[in-house]
């Protein structure tokens, strides 16, 4: 489709950077640059936010460990492969590499384990190149409680309130999915800058924990900030046979609420990073009582994004807002907020 190759698309969560980390240091370029640069190339996609999250096996002592091999695997695989991609971490980095038809990455931290109560780490961190950080995964953290623990009430810790101020000072957008109800309140509360959700969905179409409440979705946006949503089926829909209509009910739904200024796209593609590091006996997989292998046909990778943009032009969306949506809108916030 025009609309979407000519689009500039940003992506707010590929767990990618996981399968490139666990191989080998000696082919962590080869294998990025030929089993993820053409999907990302197949699915029109400009910018690419890559998580650094940390499996249970490293937990606790090996986080920190894990942490920097990911993050120099980030760095090695672009560098080995400037010729597509570009870590960014400068002031303009995002535009003088999407003007050059080069893929932008920008690396975030998927929950905090690896720095605990040394809040003083996101600064090294963010030495390191790292743009965007959540506080935690479904559980407890040293900094707050993950949507997996709301029934306790908890809101941030006095490390999480300190971490809050410091990523604030050092220009790294705080994330609040997987954060749970009453910290994302807290970080609302808190916040003098945006704030980001870069893989969450709309908690009025699909009543599960991760997804953001309308209230939460007017509060992130009157930070100026922005809701990526989320593609996983399990939190878009309770039906046995997601589609990609689903996935743009939740785009709507947030475009209406939050405004057509504070909506991205954060896909969440797990299909290989569980199809590789689950073993079949572990099968099914199943999170916080999902099917964690229900995927939308189409959208198990990257590669599927042009159908979003189809589901989108389908519903009589101005092209505008579809230019937004599909990537303006974090594109802006990663380039204002992290100096990108």
């Amino acid at each position: 489709m025009d609309l979407h190759r000519d689009a500039i698309v940003a992506d707010g969560h590929n767990d990618l950077l996981m399968l490139v980390a666990r191989r080998p240091k000696d082919v962590w370029s080869t294998y990025f640059r030929e089993r993820w640069i053409p999907q990302l190339r197949d699915g029109g996609i400009d910018v690419q936010v890559l998580p650094v999250f940390i499996d249970s096996e490293f937990l606790p002592e090996g986080a920190l460990r894990e942490t920097l091999r990911m993050i120099e695997a980030a760095h090695r695989i672009a560098a080995a492969n400037s010729d597509e991609v570009a870590l960014c971490t400068a002031p303009g980095d995002i535009e003088a590499t999407t003007a050059a038809g080069k893929i932008a990455l920008v690396l975030a931290l998927e929950g905090c384990p690896q720095i605990d109560t040394d809040v003083e780490l996101l600064q090294t961190l963010h030495r390191l190149g790292v743009r965007m950080v959540s506080f935690t995964h479904f559980g407890r953290s040293a900094l707050g409680d993950g949507s997996g623990e709301d029934a306790t009430g908890g809101r941030l810790t006095h490390a999480g309130v300190e971490a809050v101020g410091l990523l604030e000072e050092l220009g790294v957008l705080i994330d609040v999915s997987h954060v749970g109800r009453a910290g994302v309140e807290h970080i609302l509360e808190l916040a003098t800058k945006p704030v980001v959700a870069s893989h969450s969905s709309a908690f009025a179409l699909r009543d599960h924990h991760r997804n953001l409440t309308d209230e939460q979705l007017r509060g992130i946006a009157a930070t100026g900030g922005v809701v990526c949503v989320n593609f996983f089926a399990g939190f878009l829909t309770t039906e046995e046979k997601p589609t990609v209509d689903h996935l743009a009910d939740h785009i709507v739904h947030i475009l209406d609420v939050a405004g057509e200024d504070h909506v991205g796209l954060g896909s969440d593609f797990v299909a290989e990073v569980f199809g590789e590091k689950i073993p079949a006996c572990d099968r099914p997989v199943v999170i916080q009582g999902l099917d964690a292998e229900l995927y939308v046909p189409g959208l198990e990778g990257p590669g599927g994004m042009p159908l979003v943009t189809d589901a989108l032009v389908r519903r009589g969306l101005p092209e505008a807002t579809i230019r937004k949506t599909l990537g303006q809108n974090l594109t802006r916030i990663l380039t204002t907020h992290s100096n990108l």
